[in-house]
Order: structure tokens, then sequence, then C-alpha cells
């Protein structure tokens, strides 16, 4: 069932497109794609194995479903086949952009703030075209860009414009791995309605061990006799002579 469209899908356009083939074949698959209300991330078009034409969306959260890609893919093929925007046979992918993406959009740079991230500029910039670094956040339609390729006398935080940028994308690193590790274990609890308990909270609950000192420390305080206490008491007073509902002195008699 394809998403309704999203305001903010079509708000917010790429800053950073592709050059050539990819930007005729772009230009016909995000209209489609964003139709369906999910958004073009990236088109690449490789040679190897054949011509293999590589479609990356999303939906609006960053996700993507096998199921989406399916749907995406029978939406797709028909209007290029019409538009016809290769000149060669090919294969249609429909994928995700996976963990270490693309950076296409000013709201790609913002949610991904903290990781590690390698780009390339259409012009040189700070006297140099490449640069790696920790993404710090986003001024205006530029990223702010803590280097750790810096050398010497090179400034560590450089702000990039997204615009002039030729190619941006995270550096897979364990740090990512384990976010997404995170957000999917997180995804399938909620979508199972799981209640997640917090660690503080299952600390208050009472250990076996403290349990079980708890009832014998509350049976230790009661005054009312055991039972099998009581009826020894009673049976002692039958053979003395004594009424059986009467209480029972232990010093009588002596």
């Amino acid at each position: 069932m394809s998403l309704l469209p999203d305001a903010s899908t079509q708000s917010e356009p790429r800053l950073i497109a592709e050059p050539g083939l990819a930007a005729r074949i772009a230009a016909v698959a995000e209209p489609v794609v964003e139709g369906m209300g999910y958004r073009l991330v990236r088109v690449r078009v490789s040679g190897a194995d054949g011509c293999t034409v590589q479609v990356m969306t999303e939906r609006p959260d960053g996700t993507l479903t096998i199921e989406d890609c399916e749907e995406i893919s029978r939406a797709l093929s028909p209007v290029m086949d019409v538009a016809d925007p290769v000149p060669q046979a090919y294969r249609l992918e429909i994928s995700s952009p996976g963990l270490d993406r693309p950076l296409v959009r000013r709201s790609d740079f913002e949610r991904h703030a903290g990781h590690l991230a390698k780009i390339e500029m259409n012009i040189v910039t700070e006297g140099r075209k490449r640069f790696r670094g920790i993404l710090l956040g986003v001024e205006g339609d530029a990223a702010r860009l803590r280097r750790d390729d810096a050398k010497a006398d090179d400034k560590v935080e450089v702000l990039l414009p997204i615009e002039d940028m030729a190619e941006a994308k995270l550096v897979l690193t364990d740090e990512l791995i384990a976010e997404a590790l995170r957000k999917g274990k997180a995804a399938e609890r909620e979508a199972r309605g799981e209640i997640v308990e917090t660690t503080e909270r299952r600390d208050y609950a009472p250990k076996p061990k403290a349990k079980a000192a708890l009832k014998a420390k509350q049976k230790s305080n009661r005054t009312a006799p055991r039972p099998k206490q009581a009826q020894l008491d009673r049976a002692k007073r039958e053979r003395s002579g004594l009424d059986p509902e009467q209480e029972f002195d232990s010093d009588e008699g002596e």
C-alpha cells in the first residue's frame, strides 16, 4: 500500500544531485517515488555485470522495507520503459541507502550529527576538495565538520556549503552499527506492542533471597501461636482436666 505524500518529502529538495546519465534517470524516478510518499536519495549507474541502475529511496523517517522496494519497482518500471533514459539494456534495482548512506539533504546532515563522514567538494574549499571528520550539525545550508585528517597548520573545524558538495556519505563505524541495531530492536518491540521496562524499574523488584528473609521476619513477629503449637496446648489442657477452650497458663501447677 502506498504511503500518503508527506509535506516534508516535497518541501525539502536534494542539495546534492547526480551528474550525467544518473541525473536523467533521477528526473524520471523522483516524481514517481515522491508521489508514493517516499524520498529519492541517490541514483547510481554501474557497468559491472551489464548495466545496473540503482535507485536508493527511503521513507521520510529513513526506513525502507522489502515490500516498499517491490512496490516502488512495480510503479517505476513501466515509467522507465516509456521515458527510456538509459540507451541500453539495464537491470533496475531499488534499495535503501544503507548504513554508510549518501547525505543529500540538509536534514541528513542534522540527523547524523556526531557520526563520521567523508565529503568531496565540487570546488576548492579551505584549500582542498576532500574532507573527513565528525559531523557537528548544520548552519544555514552548510555543514560543520570537525576534521580528523587535518594537518598541523589546517583548520580543525570547517563549514562546507552543501550545494557545493559533489558527494557526501557516512563512514561505517562501530558506533553507527550499534545505533542502527538499537533503533532496529526498538522498532521491532514497538511493532509487537511490547512495553519496555527501564533498568531502574527492574532494580526495584525484591530479589528472591530478600523476599525469603522478609517472609521469615514477618512470621517471627506474629503473637498468635502457630497451629501446631495450639494443638499441643489444647491436648495438654485436656489431659490436665481443664476446659480445652480455656487459655493454658504454663506456670499453673508449679
